[in-house]
């Protein structure tokens, strides 16, 4: 099937139109629609879609699309009209059809519909003619793509929030979006609506690697004891040589056991898009990532899908995307990546919260209000330990609460925040900052924080977000990050931050990535989605 891929970076979330993004809720019986104000003169007996929804319980979740969608057409046919199968529903079926196939998902599959749908187009049969099956195939229509869009654009039934996401899941109205469809045919292979260019681009690296998983090797490559080096040679080299060609990390052909410079060229290759430190050395970390089956690239492949599905409607083309599992910030403006920084999230115990809010702040010289819980199980020992800890470490206490003293970290070089700090408002104290501890952003895993999230360019993001301000130079943000005192600026306007977790996706190059399930949400992910 014919797709339309767009060519941009997975950071751009490009969604549907708002109008399809309203809850679902009865409506009134549109009796102005009649056989001689309408452009199809066929009807349909209301009763009749009762009768077919208590027969049909696989359709039973979408009652009342069912209703609303023939109430607000006064029960005219939709899939047909006097002569015979409308275009719309070859094109419907073609997509489903297409979606079984690159998914492997048969559970689509309505026998039935495809019987009577052949049946149908062969007989050119109307329903002016009476004919009982011509009604049935227009209700498993109407039924069949309600449950295809239920699925594709809004993904399974599992509650976001029991999975550690909690960026509202999109709201898609099934009534508008047939409406829409029916009375504007999609040209074959174009997506009923307009959705994030990831999801399309996941999902034909999916049918990759369904087709991969037959010739990937099942056996594992032995880990080494010594870096494997340009100039080695090991029988390992020609089973790494053979993984990466089927990757296609390599160029297919060449399997020697020599460490050569096309494979130093591959394994940098292999490297970047596992999230490895890309020194062109094979140590144990790759060859880890190498004997990861197939299957397990599908699962992560699915899951991810899945997340996609979930997001919501993209509020404007500038904002700002930090994916937890990359550790990677990115800066969207105007349809176009202009920024991306490497940044510190939270340790394994100290989730990062998946989340969106609009930045509104940036605090230079900022004071840190040490958390209670830091304060009690780090500051104090450390306080029993050596009494002179707080005038060390530039703090002080502000005041007392439930006989915890409150502490506060003074503005300066060693400030937990660093000399910034950008606040989009939530209910996690969550926010991005600069941090003294510059050496850490060369780390390829950067999970260290107590959940804020550290970025290694703090000025150049700053100086970003005041761009239309001229009073804000790059002199006068260097001088308000070297303050006594914090002092709030406002961003004109706010903009959005969506901090995420994808394990896989596809970059701009069009290269497959990806990284390591750092909280374990797609295990938990994994449970609900692929029953055993």
């Amino acid at each position: 099937m014919r797709r339309i891929f767009l060519g941009i970076t997975f950071l751009l979330l490009v969604f549907c139109s708002c109008k399809y993004f309203t809850p679902n809720h009865a409506v009134a019986r549109d009796t102005t629609v009649t056989p001689a104000t309408s452009f199809n003169p066929v009807f349909l007996d209301s009763a009749t879609v009762d009768s077919f929804l208590a027969k049909h319980s696989e359709f039973a979740d979408f009652a009342t699309q069912f209703r609303n969608f023939y109430h607000h057409r006064n029960y005219e046919y939709a899939w047909f009209d006097t002569t015979g199968l409308a275009e719309q529903a070859h094109n419907f079926l073609n997509l489903q059809r297409s979606y079984i196939t690159d998914f492997s998902d048969s559970s689509f599959y309505n026998q039935l519909l495809e019987e009577l749908f052949e049946d149908m187009h062969i007989r050119k049969a109307r329903p002016s003619m009476g004919d009982p099956k011509v009604l049935q195939a227009e209700l498993l229509l109407t039924g069949q793509f309600f449950r295809y869009a239920a699925k594709v654009f809004k993904g399974s039934d599992l509650d976001a929030r029991q999975l550690g996401w909690y960026i509202p899941k999109k709201k898609i109205n099934l009534t508008a979006l047939l409406d829409s469809t029916l009375k504007t045919p999609q040209a074959e292979g174009v997506p009923l609506l307009t959705v994030n260019p990831q999801y399309h681009k996941l999902q034909e690296q999916l049918a990759k690697y369904l087709a991969l998983e037959k010739q990937y090797p099942k056996d594992s490559i032995a880990p080494v004891k010594k870096s494997l080096k340009a100039g080695d040679t090991a029988y390992r080299i020609t089973q790494i040589k053979q993984r990466l060609q089927l990757l296609g990390d390599m160029p297919a052909g060449n399997t020697s056991n020599l460490f050569d410079s096309s494979l130093a060229v591959a394994v940098r290759t292999f490297q970047q898009r596992m999230g490895l430190a890309t020194d062109g050395v094979i140590g144990s970390r790759m060859i880890a990532e190498l004997n990861v089956s197939l299957s397990d690239r599908i699962r992560q492949i699915l899951v991810n899908i899945e997340r996609v599905r979930w997001m919501p409607a993209e509020r404007g083309s500038n904002f700002v995307l930090v994916n937890i599992p990359e550790f990677k910030l990115h800066v969207m403006d105007s349809g176009r990546q202009v920024m991306e920084m490497n940044v510190i999230v939270g340790k394994a115990a100290n989730n990062t919260v998946i989340f969106t809010s609009n930045l509104k702040y940036v605090v230079f010289s900022p004071y840190w209000n040490v958390p209670p819980s830091i304060t009690r199980n780090e500051i104090l020992p450390a306080i029993r330990r050596n009494s002179h800890y707080l005038a060390r470490n530039n703090m002080e206490i502000t005041s007392y609460s439930g006989g915890l003293p409150e502490i506060r970290q003074r503005p300066g070089p060693t400030n937990a925040l660093g000399l910034v700090k950008f606040l989009f408002p939530n209910n996690y104290n969550i926010y991005l900052h600069d941090t003294p501890n510059k050496e850490l952003f060369s780390m390829t895993n950067r999970s260290f924080s107590h959940g804020c999230i550290r970025i290694s360019e703090p000025k150049r993001f700053a100086e970003y977000l005041l761009r239309d301000d001229p009073s804000w130079t790059s002199d006068t943000i260097d001088s308000a990050m070297h303050l006594s005192k914090e002092k709030w600026v406002n961003i004109n306007k706010p903009i959005p931050v969506y901090v995420v977790y994808f394990t896989a996706w596809v970059d701009a190059e069009g290269k497959m990535n990806f990284r390591n399930d750092l909280y374990k949400h797609d295990e938990k992910m994994a449970e609900k989605l692929f029953v055993k």
